[in-house]
């Protein structure tokens, strides 16, 4: 009739512990599907927003450290005067809005703010040059490299943005040993020409399949309250799930609506919206690190959790992104601390390790031959 003391102390045991997750027990070899139908994606979008976030948060455990998140810091190396019309951005020359075009930075302030960014936690630095392409641009391209190899020197991972992007010069930024490149579908195949008309949608897949054949991480995602619908997110999602590798990185921007842009009188997508949207990509593509991007912000504490726990795993953080404000570090690192998140390493994320293996491999072996050899250029000095 009675229990044994010891049952009663294991069945005790498990009552305290039933309150804590088991620990995450990740996937080191993902099974990643890219023949989704827009029909399942649109399913595993309409789910119950807390069933879904449930979902999402389980496919993050099996395949990430739920504990970290990746600091990344963007700088605007060249801000305004593009040609292009995307309606949402300030940096295009065919609006009046309060960004002003300048020329491409010197490399130094660009080195001082990569120094600062890891400093301060970041560990992958980007970017961003407001072009149409690289046309024409031979010595700013130059800088650039160089602007690459120097902060792959200081052991971070590199991003750019410099718009559209030949097969040649996808190659020659891999080899002075670029990480990273964003190149944003923005939204749906659909609702894109509502966007911009400048440059079309495949345009954007060929730069993309650039950067992917020359060894470089794609970055890709898209930006919510451009006055797209669900379908339109969807639509996103499906496009970047059922390309031939998904992109080491999706970004979800929320809207920052600039006075003097087409959309300056959009309203602000809702957080229901942006968690929905971020769990969705996170089960279809569960491998893929999700960026909690532009419109940050906005967000209190508890919603970038919610996000969180759908499985972002990174975000901009540092002085300023493109044109608009982001999370100064102090307070992104006091609100980690408080949530018990973490940085993450550079080249921690399994896929941007695989595609960087050679040169870390190189690293590795150079800095094993030079602690080699310094007892013997001691025992020669003395």
């Amino acid at each position: 009739m009675f229990r044994s003391l010891h049952t009663r102390r294991s069945l005790a045991l498990t009552r305290a512990l039933a309150t804590h997750a088991a620990p995450p027990t990740r996937n080191a070899n993902p099974v990643t599907r890219h023949d989704w139908k827009k029909e399942e994606i649109q399913k595993i979008y309409e789910t119950p927003l807390l069933d879904l976030v449930f979902q999402a948060a389980a496919v993050h455990r099996q395949h990430h450290d739920p504990s970290k998140i990746q600091l990344c810091t963007l700088m605007n190396i060249k801000t305004g005067g593009c040609t292009e019309d995307c309606s949402y951005c300030s940096q295009s020359s065919r609006y009046s809005t309060p960004t002003k075009a300048s020329r491409l930075v010197d490399i130094e302030p660009v080195l001082e703010a990569a120094r600062k960014a890891k400093e301060n936690g970041s560990t992958r630095f980007c970017m961003g040059a407001a072009w149409r392409d690289l046309a024409g641009r031979k010595r700013g391209f130059e800088r650039i490299l160089e602007m690459v190899r120097e902060v792959r020197g200081m052991g971070m991972e590199v991003c750019t943005t410099l718009g559209m992007l030949s097969p040649e010069q996808a190659r020659q930024l891999k080899e002075a040993g670029l990480t990273a490149y964003n190149h944003n579908l923005d939204t749906s195949r659909e609702f894109y020409p509502q966007v911009i008309t400048t440059r079309s949608f495949d345009e954007r897949l060929d730069t993309i399949t650039a950067v992917r054949d020359a060894g470089i991480s794609v970055c890709s995602g898209g930006i919510l309250g451009l006055g797209e619908s669900d379908e339109d997110r969807v639509g996103l999602i499906y496009e970047v799930a059922n390309m031939p590798e998904h992109p080491e990185s999706f970004p979800v921007n929320a809207l920052v609506p600039i006075p003097g842009t087409p959309l300056e009188g959009n309203d602000r997508v809702s957080v229901h919206v942006l968690i929905r949207t971020i769990a969705t990509a996170r089960i279809a593509m569960p491998a893929t690190i999700i960026r909690l991007a532009a419109g940050r912000t906005t967000l209190n504490e508890t919603e970038q959790a919610m996000c969180f726990m759908a499985g972002a795993n990174a975000v901009f953080t540092g002085e300023q992104m493109l044109t608009t404000p982001c999370s100064p570090w102090d307070e992104d690192k006091a609100m980690m601390g408080r949530w018990g998140l973490e940085g993450m390493g550079s080249f921690e994320q399994v896929n941007v390790a695989k595609k960087e293996a050679a040169r870390l491999e190189q690293a590795a072996s150079s800095l094993s031959s030079s602690q080699a050899a310094e007892p013997a250029s001691t025992s020669m000095s003395q």
